[in-house]
């Protein structure tokens, strides 16, 4: 049910006026040193439209869902996956190996990390079904416009800092006649510990304010 549920919260989120959405100061996401220094918080998208995209993890805003990505990205689990749903000027949606929006990882679901990084351009989050905050298991979107209706109401795990060009060209459609293809999901180092234990309150980002990008 995943791909009737999200895609009926997505289609409201998508009618909403943009102006309605901008007007306040958000914060950044710009991450802090540590965070930005660890190599395994970098992932990867190697993609058949001959985009590479990098990506900043926050694993200090969402502990549990960063994991969850490098856990897979680290097994070969999004190689050959393709982004199932892609909605222009919204969202790019991936992660499905069924490659229809209702399948998941073996893995159990995960408990919402609600914080308050924004969805500017570039957000990467987890996806979920409408009507439980707690479903979010492997599937993920990219933000392509900013769209700050969703925020804290979706967990946001990093933001792309490399190949927006290569997200902006990955086929649109729902799902798309010839679909864009994550040839490699890949870290930069080792897979990390697990994290201590879930995070009740996750911290979300730099205190530092900033007008939305």
């Amino acid at each position: 049910m995943i791909k009737t549920l999200f895609g009926l919260a997505f289609a409201a989120f998508a009618m909403a006026p943009v102006a309605a959405q901008q007007p306040f100061t958000v914060l950044t996401h710009k991450a802090p040193a540590e965070i930005a220094e660890d190599p395994a918080n970098r992932l990867t998208l190697q993609l058949s439209n001959g985009g590479t995209v990098v990506i900043q993890l926050r694993p200090d805003a969402a502990p549990n869902h960063v994991y969850r990505i490098q856990q897979l990205a680290s097994s070969g689990f999004y190689n050959g996956v393709i982004f199932h749903r892609v909605i222009a000027e919204f969202m790019a949606q991936g992660g499905d190996p069924t490659g229809t929006g209702q399948g998941g990882s073996p893995l159990p679901d995960l408990k919402a990390e609600f914080n308050r990084l924004p969805h500017v351009r570039g957000t990467f989050a987890m996806a979920r079904t409408p009507d439980s905050n707690d479903s979010a298991n492997s599937q993920f979107y990219i933000v392509l416009h900013p769209r700050f209706n969703l925020d804290r109401d979706y967990t946001v795990m990093g933001r792309v800092i490399s190949g927006m060009q290569a997200v902006d060209n990955i086929a649109v459609g729902e799902p798309p006649a010839n679909p864009t293809v994550i040839v490699s999901a890949t870290i930069g180092g080792p897979l990390p510990a697990p994290p201590a234990a879930p995070a009740e309150a996750p911290v979300a980002a730099s205190e530092e304010t900033a007008s939305a990008q």
